[in-house]
């Protein structure tokens, strides 16, 4: 099986009205990188935190369809803040290199209670890539669940796309969180996040060993990854280096986890998911 080219786009941003720059960009990487496969931006990376209509996912639909069919791409061109049936989502495209809209990955944990008003998705987000492989894509704070990623990963998701939008002191946190979803689902994890006036950079690659393919600076970088399909089959199958198997491990003992083992009276504890204030300490 040939490998499979992702271009990791992460770019310095403006708060909003990102769209032709976002364009330019991609046709600059694969006019520069005609081998690329795919394409993939950062959470938001056109309307930013704006949920206006005008930076609506239907809004720019078509138009990202043309761009892809005309460069034969498969294209993730970030999230967009949907509207629809009165309800706002962060919702990711998937566009084929035929211009067809084949899935959208729609965040399942907003970034609460900063992210208000956006309602969360509840389907893990798979596709295959014929003559490739299958891939799976979360967006930005699912990462912070791991049992995000598990589902991906056990479905299938060879590699998992991850559109993110951080620009906080973080950042460190959820790089050793990108590195360590690899490792745990043995799987290619590629975090695309936005500098500029959007986000802080930093974006990592790292593959299905748990080895950094690449982590990038601040500014504009493309990041071009080769996907080896077989390579993740054999983590799987042989374990990391020859050791953890834990996509079967857990395929074969996941009762203690599919059970109610929560204590709701110390989760309750907690209070309420509510922005820290100034004058208190818990």
């Amino acid at each position: 099986m040939k490998p499979f080219s992702i271009a990791a786009v992460q770019l310095n941003l403006e708060y909003t009205n990102n769209f032709n720059l976002l364009e330019r960009k991609t046709r600059e990487v694969v006019a520069r990188f005609p081998w690329v496969q795919m394409v993939v931006l950062s959470e938001l990376a056109t309307g930013g935190t704006s949920k206006n209509v005008e930076h609506s996912l239907e809004e720019y639909l078509p138009k990202l369809k043309e761009i892809s069919k005309e460069l034969n791409i498969w294209y993730v061109p970030g999230s967009f803040y949907d509207h629809k049936d009165g309800r706002i989502t962060n919702a990711a495209p998937v566009i084929s290199p035929e211009g067809k809209l084949i899935t959208t990955c729609t965040k399942t944990y907003p970034f609460l209670p900063y992210e208000k008003g956006v309602s969360p998705g509840n389907e893990a987000c798979i596709f295959d890539v014929p003559g490739a492989g299958r891939f799976g894509m979360h967006i930005c704070y699912d990462l912070w669940f791991p049992e995000s990623s598990r589902a991906l990963a056990m479905n299938g998701a060879e590699v998992i796309l991850h559109p993110s939008l951080t620009d906080t002191c973080d950042r460190d946190v959820e790089k050793a969180m990108a590195r360590a979803t690899a490792a745990q689902q043995q799987c290619y994890y590629i975090d695309v996040n936005a500098g500029g006036n959007q986000g802080c950079g930093l974006s990592i690659c790292v593959g299905p060993d748990g080895e950094i393919l690449h982590e990038a600076n601040i500014g504009d970088e493309i990041i071009l990854v080769e996907v080896d399909f077989e390579k993740v089959k054999r983590c799987r199958k042989r374990g990391l280096k020859g050791l953890g198997q834990p996509l079967k491990s857990f395929r074969d003992n996941p009762s203690p986890f599919l059970s109610n083992t929560q204590d709701q009276d110390y989760l309750d504890s907690l209070g309420n998911l509510d922005i820290p204030s100034k004058n208190k300490s818990t």
